[in-house]
């Protein structure tokens, strides 16, 4: 008996390390393709030679490897992996400008990062840093955040509490016990929970790399578990414990020169290099399927005129409710292996936007390179349940969360581009259902009662900038206006207008969904990409392009950029001692 169960567990191990280290494809990552940094481009007729181009049939490529669907981070990240090992790829975005929520746009004069507010885990050494240097060939570049690069802000205007986050290993830590004196215990606490969290995220990779077979056995004897400690009474303490969650991990945190699209803007080219393309104004409305139910291309839509593009491996970005709802054919849609998948998510909360042109630079209006995360109080749950289950013009009076940054202040080149003016960013959520009876009129000429609840939102949100921001007043402000859940619908595709795609609650970090939803789909040929598949945000979506990347090439791309990152640590070192 104990013979047997030994032999299992040592088989078990083996099979295990075969998914950990196997590499029997082609390695995106085998060289170091960074090269010298060119100047950057301004002119923006010049970018949208690269980031709009439109979609016609004749600029899609021959013999093509693999159509994506979506030109998000997710979506791009992956083309780049694959035409780095000679894949010919056609990326199709439906919108007028490729990046998802890594494009920018202009009104007034005023710039605008639609997604991306920083960005962490960008030191040299990285593999994080390594990866973005090898998808961009090292055009991108970066700049550091003010220390404390965040502040976490609870209580109404009369009791505002204030607490700096600071990045270094040791400052964080330190900082954040002199706010909370005597609470000592429960931060070294939670910080070790955190950092143990963050290293089994490589449990999460096994799950959706190694066989399902072998996923679903690591799941039904338990050797995947989760851990929950409570460790303070102090509300104050436990609503930055929400916070750094989400952020700690990844400092010191930066920003990119030039805004948000420059990373779409440098991984376009390799993608062209390889023979493939990037379309906008491409909306794919099916997904082609042969008669042994393969994947084997896609429709676009374009006015009434139908074009097939015929690949033999369609992978999809779009996220997985738009890709099973919305671009599966009905009598696949009803499969019980896509219902179980469906089954276990949920559309995440839609986002809210505020976009804020200023007169004044950043030193007239107080404007640095950081961040706000704004709570109307300490409990933060109870809070967003009154919210989102409130009516709608009662909830837009009273936003529990606002996330506030100057995308103009963290970039260097922006006094040269735009002098003396500024930019806000305002990020919150919002129930998509408050919006959803204008969802399907025009997106710049919807209803005055739209209008009306979009402005009731916009003024809550001011009112709190105006308060935190002092040297901003209302005279400076040249452009105001937000973007809606709807909003999120018409132009990046979201379902629910939802900013992170599939809600990240609890359940989704379950073993069983972990193992279940991988990049491979029930479907032959038919991939997912992004945050989907992995985690949320510009890091979970990119490492999300990696594992689907991972299944494809039949190899460990993870640890291929760990690989990558030490390689170029050693040169680094070499190069210093010569």
């Amino acid at each position: 008996m104990l013979l047997g169960l030994g032999t299992i567990c040592v088989v078990l191990v083996i099979y295990i390390l075969k998914y950990v280290f196997w590499s029997s494809g082609p390695n995106p990552f085998e060289t170091d393709t960074r090269e010298p940094v060119r100047k950057m481009v301004h002119d923006q007729k010049e970018k949208k030679k690269v980031l709009k181009q439109g979609f016609l049939i004749n600029k899609v490529p021959k013999d093509l490897d693999a159509v994506i669907i979506g030109s998000g981070i997710g979506g791009l990240g992956l083309a780049v992996l694959l035409a780095k090992v000679g894949k010919k790829v056609l990326v199709l975005e439906q919108h007028d400008r490729a990046g998802g929520c890594c494009h920018t746009f202009t009104e007034k004069g005023f710039e605008f990062d639609v997604g991306i507010h920083y960005i962490g885990d960008l030191q040299d050494h990285k593999p994080f840093r390594c990866m973005l240097d090898s998808m961009t060939n090292g055009q991108l570049q970066w700049e550091p955040l003010e220390n404390p690069f965040d502040q976490v802000v609870l209580g109404p205007p009369e009791n505002r509490r204030r607490y700096p986050i600071y990045s270094g290993r040791t400052r964080f830590p330190d900082e954040l016990k002199k706010c909370f004196p005597g609470e000592e215990k429960a931060i070294d606490e939670y910080l070790r929970l955190v950092k143990k969290v963050g290293r089994g995220i490589w449990v999460l990779a096994l799950l959706k790399l190694c066989p399902a077979p072998l996923a679903k056995f690591l799941v039904y004897t338990g050797l995947v578990r989760q851990v929950v400690n409570g460790l303070t009474e102090n509300k104050d303490l436990r609503a930055v414990f929400a916070y750094i969650f989400g952020t700690y991990g990844n400092m010191p945190k930066d920003s990119s020169f030039g805004g948000a699209s420059e990373i779409a803007y440098h991984m376009i080219p390799i993608i062209e290099k390889a023979g493939g393309a990037v379309l906008v104004r491409a909306p794919v409305n099916r997904i082609l399927f042969n008669e042994a139910n393969e994947a084997c291309g896609v429709s676009v839509m374009k006015g009434d005129e139908e074009f097939p593009i015929h690949a033999p491996m369609v992978i999809s970005n779009a996220g997985i409710f738009n890709t099973y709802q919305k671009l599966l054919p009905k009598e696949l849609q009803t499969m019980p292996a896509i219902q179980k998948q469906l089954s276990m998510m949920k559309n995440g909360e839609g986002g809210l936007s505020v976009f804020v042109g200023l007169n004044g630079t950043k030193e007239e209006l107080g404007l640095k390179a950081d961040n706000y995360w704004i709570f109307t109080e300490n409990n933060f749950d109870e809070m967003v349940e009154k919210y989102l289950n409130g009516e709608r013009e009662e909830s837009a009076k009273s936003i529990p969360l606002l996330f506030v940054a100057s995308p103009s202040a963290k970039d260097s080149t922006w006094e040269e581009r735009s002098p003396g003016k500024s930019t806000l960013s305002l990020v919150s959520f919002a129930n998509y259902s408050w919006f959803e009876e204008w969802k399907d009129a025009k997106v710049t000429n919807r209803a005055e009662e739209y209008k009306e609840l979009k402005q009731t939102f916009i003024d809550t949100a001011l009112n709190v900038v105006l308060d935190i921001f002092p040297k901003i007043t209302r005279d400076k402000i040249e452009y105001i206006d937000a973007g809606t859940p709807i909003t999120n619908t018409y132009y990046i595709g979201a379902p629910k207008g939802e900013i992170y795609g599939a809600d990240h609650g609890i359940g989704r970090f379950s073993p069983e969904l972990s193992a279940t939803l991988r990049p491979q789909t029930p479907l032959k040929n038919l991939y997912l990409t992004g945050q989907d598949v992995f985690l949320c945000g510009f890091a979970g979506a990119l490492a999300g392009a990696l594992t689907c990347g991972s299944a494809i090439l039949n190899r460990n791309l993870h640890l291929d950029a760990i690989g990558l990152a030490k390689t170029m640590k050693f040169m680094k070192a070499k190069l210093k001692d010569e």
